[in-house]
């Protein structure tokens, strides 16, 4: 049988950066394709594409799968992403896929998923039952489908035989053979699923879902036959050559996500590039069983971050806000978001745990749940503090714990959804709430992030990186992505606040919660087009997230209606001119770090210039690229403005990464030496790169600048890429080496560094 498209002969290689595109049917294969040519001139090496796969018609992410054996159509096609996938090649780059495994899409039309359709038709005996995760048994031998607007009431539902359908206003569901003839209640009685008012998922839901998301259906992939037919498309376009890389969409979600991963690899072979989505706690580390690269790298942005925020003024914020508001601390606020995301949101997913527990034990299910201090435990001994047992075991009495954590132990079946449950929980209470609802350094407030300890030293990043070159040197890293609250760019705004807490005042409003939201929101933000409105939806789904006054699922209009009054006024909100440096210096730091430090650096989509973005859609509005500022820079011009100094900084990194790989391996941290050392981070790359940062500028400004404090390079002489080739060598001021920025990368003259030439 011929093949239906040419297979290309490529050796992938891990990719040197990656730049991830938000498609959707207003920017298919083709605009990306149109793209391309910038993106090389860049310096990225690979284009990491958001979902390609036939998704919800509309959908402005991708991540509602329809079917898994078509590449999408609103996109241009496999024709369009098989020519996409050329033209990049044309230019040196390579592309990555984002893939779904954890969940498909419950549409409408419902006919839309095939195989949840046939389920929905014939039951338990259909081929496709096995592809997802139904508690029959639970439902009474039916699947709840919430998915109608209100209670159904007598006639709501009308019999269409000559489709073999039952409607009920514009929806369709399939009829069981043999039903059609029946009287309107049996009818529905008589099927394999029953339509419901989608409040009642909540409580009486007994399919696997996607976090609180009830339209979106798990998928067993740890079932061979369920993987192979919903990889089968993805790995077809790896063997081909068309995609060099995948990343993992929500790797916790799976049974089995070590075994997954290795049926991947297996199939997907040694040189594809495979990193997932995976949120470590602070002290997580990744399984090192796990045949990828790493993570995605939201443990980097944690890290980075946390160089640039000020310990001392972070706590003082804590206090401010604590007073201001009356809001509980951190851990408290985090737990309290658990209890209620658990017995509210996730109450069937409860349910199911506890009947499967049995009712002697269903307490100390509830309660493990709320102490886990990571996403999920991962076989051995669950990962669980003194402290955390005992948190467990006061409401639930530790023998109850006890028994909950053997059973987790010995029964493979139990641990497994007990472990998809904690993912859940983790991601909508913490995510999704706690880090709406505790807001004294909104910067903080960031996936992966710990609010309650926002701050980190330079020993602590400096050992974080020499963990990630020795363990993972081919993990992500990431600032801003799809997925992030706030681009780094309003993030590097907000920080600044640690360093000047007195800033923050009193902002006004019969909520103070929502008004401390909405002034730190505004100063990340700043004059950007849009803006009131911008900030005003970010603000309606801050309060909605918090769920104190009002939820998405429970609206209060009247309190909603006030929300656009909290919009600060431009000239009563002015950006601090004592912050504006420090905002600066925090910006162009992340930036260098984000791009020299080990792993491999994400570029968001128009984050490589001044990328202002509130959380999602915000983040995902239309990518401008900076082609004529990138265009003029290249012909010589100085950077003007904050900007280009950015776009200045990235394009000169990437083009180092692409073109001397060997710049970028090793890592050596180095010290400054003076009264002002702990204000500068800095660390080689042995081969011959030197980074270092101002942190804390605005404190160090206070505390009289630099001084007599100075850097020692390692052995040679450096040239600074960032100052027109300016030299040094052996021991430097940091007042000469910030003089212009304050940022300096170098590289060493003569030496050898790996760089494509020499491989």
């Amino acid at each position: 049988m011929s093949q239906p498209y040419p297979r290309t002969a490529v050796s992938p290689s891990p990719p040197s950066s990656t730049y991830r595109l938000q498609l959707r049917p207003e920017f298919p294969f083709a605009a990306a394709g149109a793209a391309v040519p910038y993106l090389a001139s860049l310096g990225v090496s690979h284009l990491h594409l958001s979902p390609v796969l036939e998704a919800v018609p509309g959908s402005a992410h991708g991540y509602d799968v329809t079917d898994h054996s078509r590449v999408r159509a609103e996109l241009g096609g496999e024709p369009g992403l098989r020519a996409l996938a050329a033209t990049a090649r044309d230019h040196g780059l390579g592309l990555v896929l984002d893939i779904v495994p954890n969940h498909m899409a419950v549409p409408s039309p419902l006919r839309l998923n095939r195989p949840l359709w046939e389920v929905l038709r014939d039951g338990p005996a259909s081929p496709y039952a096995r592809w997802f995760d139904i508690d029959w048994a639970a439902g009474g031998g039916q699947v709840l489908l919430p998915v109608l607007a209100g209670p159904p009431g007598p006639g709501a539902f009308t019999v269409d035989r000559e489709d073999g359908v039952l409607r009920h206003g514009e929806l369709e569901f399939p009829l069981r053979e043999g039903t059609a003839g029946l009287a309107a209640a049996e009818l529905l009685a008589a099927q394999w699923y029953r339509p419901a008012w989608w409040r009642t998922a909540r409580t009486e839901l007994n399919y696997r879902r996607f976090f609180t998301i009830s339209d979106l259906i798990g998928v067993r992939v740890e079932d061979p036959e369920v993987f192979a037919a919903t990889h089968a498309k993805v790995l077809e376009l790896v063997r081909d050559g068309v995609a060099e890389g995948l990343r993992i969409d929500h790797v916790d979600g799976l049974a089995d996500p070590e075994g997954y991963l290795r049926r991947l690899r297996a199939a997907a072979g040694g040189g594809c590039w495979v990193v997932v989505e995976k949120i470590l706690a602070r002290q997580e580390r990744l399984p090192p069983g796990w045949p990828v690269a790493g993570t995605t790298g939201y443990d980097a942005l944690r890290r980075v971050d946390g160089v640039f925020t000020d310990p001392a003024g972070a706590a003082e914020l804590a206090r401010r806000y604590a007073e201001f508001t009356g809001a509980a601390d951190w851990e408290q606020t985090a737990r309290d978001c658990a209890r209620e995301v658990l017995t509210g949101d996730l109450a069937a997913e409860l349910a199911a745990l506890e009947r499967a527990a049995g009712p002697e034990l269903a307490a100390g299910v509830r309660e493990l749940l709320i102490a886990y201090p990571v996403y999920r435990p991962y076989p051995g001994e669950p990962e669980l503090s003194p402290r955390a047992l005992a948190e467990a075991a006061g409401p639930a009495g530790p023998d109850v714990v006890a028994g909950v954590r053997d059973l987790v132990l010995r029964d493979p079946a139990f641990a497994a959804r007990f472990a998809q449950t904690s993912a859940a929980l983790r991601a909508k209470s913490l995510e999704d709430r706690a880090f709406y609802r505790h807001a004294p350094l909104l910067s903080a407030a960031e996936v992966g992030g710990d609010p309650g300890r926002p701050a980190l030293g330079p020993a602590e990043f400096h050992a974080y990186c020499a963990e990630l070159e020795r363990d993972w040197p081919g993990s992500g890293t990431v600032l801003s992505t799809h997925d992030t609250k706030r681009s780094a760019d309003v993030r590097a705004r907000i920080a600044a606040l640690s360093q000047a807490p007195a800033l923050m005042g009193r902002p006004a409003g019969a909520d103070p919660q929502l008004a401390w939201v909405a002034r730190q929101t505004a100063l990340g933000l700043g004059e950007v087009p849009e803006r009131a409105d911008r900030l005003g939806q970010a603000l309606l789904k801050a309060v909605r997230e918090a769920a104190l006054h009002t939820s998405w699922t429970d609206q209060d209009p009247e309190y909603e209606a006030a929300v656009a009054g909290y919009v600060p006024d431009p000239e009563e909100l002015a950006e601090p001119a004592e912050l504006a440096g420090a905002a600066r210096a925090n910006l162009l730091g992340m930036t260098l770090l984000h791009l020299a430090m080990p792993g491999v650096p994400e570029i968001y989509q128009g984050a490589e210039t001044e990328y202002r973005a509130l959380v999602d859609p915000d983040n995902r509005r239309p990518a401008r690229f900076p082609r004529e500022a990138l265009a003029r820079l290249d012909a010589g011009a100085v950077p003007q403005g904050q900007a280009e100094e950015k776009l200045a900084l990235t394009a000169t990194l990437l083009r180092l990464r692409r073109d001397r790989p060997g710049l970028f391996t090793g890592y050596t941290p180095l010290s400054a030496r003076g009264p002002a050392a702990e204000h500068c981070l800095a660390f080689a790359r042995p081969a011959g790169l030197v980074a270092a940062v101002t942190r804390l500028s605005h404190r160090l400004a206070g505390a009289g600048g630099w001084r007599d404090t100075a850097l020692a390079l390692p052995p040679g002489r450096w040239t600074a890429l960032l100052d027109r080739g300016t030299p040094y060598e052996g021991k430097v001021p940091l007042a000469e080496l910030f003089s212009a920025r304050p940022v300096a990368l170098l590289v060493r003259d003569g030496g050898r560094d790996g760089g494509r030439g020499g491989e």
